[in-house]
């Protein structure tokens, strides 16, 4: 059974070498996991990884997103399971077979998370992008094709918002992971910022969230280990109700 702190899951979201090495330094001991996005990796690759796994027991959530065509998604996804990182993700995207494409390379030695529909995305986006009105209207109702892609691709589980959590677990079992960005801790302000579909940490564990990946709450504080500490214990809060 996961600890509170390995619900976790902290974004180093910051340009450079520097700005991450200090932020490791400050967390490594209060959260579960890193997740390293597309600028930080493009800036510092796989030595950023390799000091991750070097400052303690957190693991590495590479989320570089991919999209693109068959062959290149394989290997790209090759190289990431060799670098040791516990989960990367692909874009569900437009094709089944980009995500089995995204599977068989990773050969079992990274956890494979299928991007649903981003956080940021509204139903006026979708809409825009040329969804079908029965999507547009509905965002859960995408997430959850999108999703239902992922499960029979042999993915490990998707990305997703706290509010289609539940329909997830309810629909492909405990064993798909749900990883939840999107996360503003309990009586905090909720600042105007690139997210529109937001919950509590209470609120995404309650539904059956995996991981939460929460930034700006943490790396904003005037002290960011002291606020990482205290959305564990939110978390712990909400694991002893259901204990």
């Amino acid at each position: 059974m996961k600890t509170a702190k390995e619900y976790i899951v902290f974004p180093l979201d910051v340009p450079g070498p520097d700005a991450a090495d200090l932020l490791i330094r400050q967390l490594a001991g209060d959260v579960g996991m890193f997740k390293v996005g597309l600028e930080l990796f493009i800036r510092s690759g796989p030595e950023l990884v390799r000091r991750i796994q070097r400052s303690g027991s957190a693991k590495v959530f590479l989320d570089l997103k991919l999209h693109d065509i068959l062959v290149t998604v394989k290997r790209a996804m090759s190289q990431v399971a060799g670098l040791g990182v516990h989960f990367a993700t692909v874009h569900c995207g437009e094709s089944r077979a980009m995500l089995e494409a995204a599977v068989e390379g990773a050969r079992g030695r990274v956890n494979v998370l299928g991007v649903t529909v981003l956080t940021s995305v509204s139903s006026a986006d979708v809409a825009e992008a040329g969804y079908r009105e029965q999507y547009s209207r509905d965002l859960p109702a995408l997430v959850m094709k999108k999703a239902a892609m992922a499960r029979d691709t042999g993915c490990a589980g998707v990305v997703c918002s706290g509010r289609e959590v539940r329909d997830i677990k309810s629909a492909f079992g405990d064993d798909f992971q749900a990883v939840t960005p999107g996360i503003r801790p309990a009586g905090g302000p909720v600042a105007e910022d690139d997210q529109s579909r937001i919950v509590t940490p209470a609120m995404a564990i309650r539904k059956g969230a995996d991981y939460l990946v929460i930034g700006r709450p943490i790396r904003d504080a005037a002290d960011p280990r002291a606020a990482a500490r205290a959305i564990a214990e939110e978390i712990q809060g909400e694991l002893a109700v259901q204990a």
